[in-house]
């Protein structure tokens, strides 16, 4: 157990590298209660959350969630999120535990333009993830819960057996098809309790990282900060200059694209035993510093030292050579792409 964002969390079980192979392999879940859930609602709520979110809400149809960020002027990143549309009116915004309170003041400041009402109800929702290549079987003979008509990146309301609303949704942090439960803390309870009784694997903080690095995926804090702009972090898909609806933080992206990118997100191989770690130096093959390493793992999956890192754009190619500190040795690496597994998610 650890301390994270005034919870008590798990970092593992039975252990990471169990746990992890359960997802890539069969079936495991987390206890994602932590993640922030904040309400927005009224007339202008898709206008006013167009204006705070790098993707475009419009053309979604209710029942569709989509992935993007909050920025702030410079083009940093508040918060990387999930946005949930329930209509035009009614968004879900779910956020990172460990920002909550940043994200909130954040929101409700530039809400106020807005005819908007943001409702904090991270207290109120807990939250399940049940990840894996059985997840889906596990949802409907474990909880009785039938998710054979969500697709990729898309929820549904439910009624749980008390007669309480819950949502499930299909995202996924992991690279495996998965699915989130969201319903009040008592529900959520009884939920864990029957996937316990049925075997299913508990997994802890330590496996969801190493399962979201392998698959590429970013981690607010490391691969994203309030100084780390999607752009640089490889995400630009997800930031879209061209939007058709203003937003925060585009004029610096636009600004960035245009003068190009300083630095740059990228995976690396590290040859040798040596693991990188965040923070670990990286250096040319003359011994300077062009960046640091955002997240660093010997792959469970791959059998491989592999690392994210923030580069200087100048070696970012394909193959370039590069070298990671790692303590007081240095260790060769190259540039490779940085989804180092594929995921399995079923579109």
């Amino acid at each position: 157990m650890s301390p994270f964002a005034g919870f008590d969390m798990p970092i593992s079980y039975e252990g990471i590298e169990a746990e992890h192979r359960a997802v890539r392999q069969a079936v495991g879940v987390f206890d994602v209660s932590h993640m922030g859930e904040v309400l927005v609602t009224g007339p202008q709520a898709q206008m006013f959350v167009n204006y705070i979110f790098t993707g475009d809400v419009t053309p979604l149809a209710p029942g569709k969630v989509i992935y993007g960020m909050m920025l702030n002027e410079r083009g940093g990143t508040v918060d990387d999120l999930l946005v949930y549309k329930c209509s035009d009116n009614e968004f879900l915004l779910v956020i990172n535990a460990a920002n909550i309170d940043k994200d909130v003041d954040w929101i409700r400041t530039h809400a106020a333009k807005y005819d908007v009402t943001v409702d904090n109800q991270s207290d109120s929702w807990a939250e399940l993830a049940v990840q894996g290549p059985q997840a889906e079987a596990t949802m409907r003979d474990v909880l009785g819960i039938d998710c054979s008509d969500l697709t990729f990146y898309t929820f549904k309301n439910i009624t749980m057996p008390d007669g309480t609303a819950a949502i499930v949704s299909r995202t996924g942090y992991t690279g495996e098809d998965g699915f989130e439960l969201y319903a009040t803390p008592g529900v959520i309870v009884d939920a864990w309790d029957r996937l316990m009784s049925a075997g299913v694997a508990p997994c802890g903080l330590g496996c969801r990282d190493t399962l979201r690095f392998e698959a590429g995926l970013p981690l607010y804090g490391d691969e994203l900060t309030d100084d780390i702009s999607p752009l640089e972090a490889g995400l630009g898909m997800f930031a879209k200059v061209d939007k058709p609806d203003e937003y925060i933080g585009r004029e610096a992206l636009a600004a960035q694209k245009a003068e190009g990118l300083r630095r740059k997100a990228v995976g690396l191989e590290v040859e040798g035993r040596a693991i990188p770690r965040h923070g670990y130096e990286v250096l040319d093959s003359e011994g300077n510093v062009v960046g640091e390493v955002t997240t660093g793992y010997h792959s469970i999956t791959l059998d491989r030292n592999l690392a994210m890192a923030l580069v200087d754009a100048r070696f970012a190619t394909l193959d370039t050579p590069l070298q990671v500190q790692v303590r007081r040795k240095v260790f060769p690496a190259r540039v490779i792409k940085k989804r180092f597994y594929t995921p399995n998610y079923k579109k």
